[in-house]
């Protein structure tokens, strides 16, 4: 009966372990996120490669294998943009700004190339352009052209 009593208790306890699991945001990102299982896999891939190379070495010997350091190296930056990506919310791709940038660009693409709606951006800005015909209040003069003398 003890037995009976304490899988009940140990089955309850994995099942408020699985809730707590599922409510967490760091486990259902790492579920949904594709990318993030690959940093993760890498790094796990990198620290599993260095240590198969570290295995039998001396230290002084370690420092100086250059494959040993890069695989470090890829290890340690493949867990910081995991973790870089846990802390920032997954970004959404569209968004209000997007479609305002793109109305925007697409709005001046429109004025730049189309010539009357150009004009009529330029008569909504300024005001309409005034017909301006010109006269003038002198009268030509009447000059005569130098004449040449004709010596013969």
């Amino acid at each position: 009966m003890a037995a009976k009593k304490k899988a009940t208790r140990g089955a309850a306890g994995a099942i408020a372990a699985g809730q707590a699991a599922r409510e967490n945001p760091y486990v259902r990102r790492l579920i949904e996120d594709a990318e993030l299982r690959g940093e993760l896999r890498d790094a796990f891939e990198s620290a599993r490669r260095a240590y198969s190379r570290i295995d039998g070495q001396g230290p002084a010997k370690a420092f100086e294998d250059k494959k040993l350091q890069r695989d470090l190296k890829h290890a340690a930056d493949s867990l910081k943009s995991a973790a870089d990506s846990l802390r920032e919310p997954k970004k959404r791709k569209g968004g209000f700004g997007r479609v305002l940038l793109l109305g925007i660009i697409g709005a001046g693409l429109a004025v730049a190339l189309s010539e009357d709606l150009r004009k009529k951006v330029l008569d909504a800005l300024f005001g309409a352009e005034e017909e301006y015909e010109y006269s003038s209040s002198t009268t030509p003069s009447q000059t005569s052209a130098p004449e040449t003398a004709n010596a013969s």
